[in-house]
């Protein structure tokens, strides 16, 4: 008898999710992906007014991480127009997303099928079929709408919370959750990224009672506008101050030097090495997984996918 393979699942959104899965996606592993949809900026944004349908950007990445294609299909899908009154700025997968949505009448089963066409492995899950707006309340209690807003405002963040209230979670998002061996938290802009999944209530709710166990993948570098001087443990603290202290089990971190050259190109935009607070961590009882994760080879800091989902698929 074959056992069965085991499930991993990520949330998240922004630029962190897609390094992760592009390693998972070459493990033997039940693969899904719940993914944010209150994206408001750019492309994603005029769609989203347009035709009242969830935000598509953070969705397309993730389709193009799991897809398996001709490169030059892929290169199609996340081509984005320069030019043409209408068509600028707008990305060639955003608009298929858009299009599928309409001609199946549902943002959930146009996803599924431009996963089949584009030959993706694993599940991918809008984290709800509907349109929502992500709010910060800020420390001085001025309510800001808008994800790209947010950090614009250059303000300590208290929480964020979305609207409608309550937003209505996808049911197999949350039973993904419910059956998971593993649940990835993945780096990402903390409260833009990360938190809209979390605050979602039925999500919150399954992360703190499912079996499986919860793993924060720490942000490397802290971000202006959002996580200023954060630490590891900070990170930890605002997610269980948005959803409740049982909620992550494990937190990843990078435990080597940032170099140089890095931290320079990072001071341009006011974000310094994330500071890794073992004995808060540890006061906070958390598992501790540490490693040099950084993927030496990329311009920017980037998780190395490979040694992540090595890390990740061990835990397993």
């Amino acid at each position: 008898m074959e056992s069965k393979q085991k499930s991993v699942v990520v949330l998240g959104g922004g630029t962190g999710m897609p390094v992760l899965l592009r390693g998972l996606k070459e493990h033997p592993i039940d693969l899904s992906a719940i993914v944010t949809v209150a994206d408001d900026g750019g492309s994603s944004g005029r769609l989203r007014t347009e035709m009242s349908m969830p935000a598509p950007g953070d969705i397309r990445n993730v389709i193009a991480a799991l897809s398996e294609v001709e490169p030059m299909l892929l290169q199609l899908f996340q081509h984005r127009f320069q030019n043409g009154k209408g068509l600028s700025g707008h990305s060639m997968g955003n608009l298929l997303l858009a299009a599928m949505t309409s001609v199946t009448g549902d943002f959930y089963n146009g996803i599924k099928e431009i996963s089949r066409v584009l030959n993706v492995k694993g599940n991918i899950y809008p984290i709800a079929n509907h349109n929502m707006f992500l709010h910060a309340e800020m420390a001085d209690g001025e309510i800001i709408a808008g994800e790209s807003n947010i950090p614009l405002a250059n303000k300590v963040i208290k929480r964020v919370f979305l609207q409608p209230d309550p937003v209505l979670p996808l049911p197999e998002a949350v039973e993904a959750i419910k059956q998971a061996d593993i649940i990835v938290i993945a780096p990402g802009s903390l409260y833009t990224s990360t938190m809209p999944n979390l605050v979602v209530p039925q999500i919150g709710d399954a992360l703190r009672h499912t079996n499986g166990k919860v793993v924060y993948v720490c942000n490397v570098m802290t971000q202006a506008g959002e996580t200023m001087n954060y630490t590891a443990a900070d990170h930890i603290e605002a997610i269980r101050d948005h959803i409740g202290v049982d909620c992550v089990d494990s937190i990843l971190v990078h435990n080597k030097p940032i170099a140089g050259d890095y931290r320079k190109k990072y001071a341009e935009e006011n974000a310094e090495p994330v500071i890794y607070d073992t004995d808060r961590l540890i006061e906070m009882g958390l598992d501790i997984i540490e490693a040099d994760i950084i993927d030496h080879s990329k311009k920017m800091l980037r998780h190395d996918t490979k040694k992540v989902a090595e890390l990740l698929c061990s835990l397993v």
